[in-house]
């Protein structure tokens, strides 16, 4: 795997955990934490929709269309880990 789509992910998760936290304020886990959760969910998003041919193949160019797929994969991916971590955090508390 090139290492430029994984950076691309990772960046966008961070950004979509954040764009989440401000979304979801009972769930936000604070700057860090929602960058934290989105870089893991960015990573994890990216891949996984890469593994289902739905994702920006690393192997294939770096064109438009891969980078749009992997900010859109990882800002997801991103968002969504943060949403779900901040959602049993909050289910913890009570």
């Amino acid at each position: 795997m090139d290492i430029v789509p994984m950076l691309i992910q990772l960046a966008s998760g961070a950004v979509g955990g954040n764009l989440a936290g401000k979304l979801l304020p009972k769930s936000s886990l604070g700057t860090v934490g929602n960058s934290i959760a989105g870089i893991l969910g960015g990573g994890l998003g990216g891949q996984l929709l890469g593994m289902l041919g739905m994702g920006g193949d690393a192997g294939a160019s770096m064109d438009v269309s891969s980078i749009i797929q992997n900010l859109a994969g990882g800002g997801v991916g991103g968002g969504a880990l943060m949403a779900i971590i901040g959602v049993v955090k909050g289910m913890m508390k009570k």
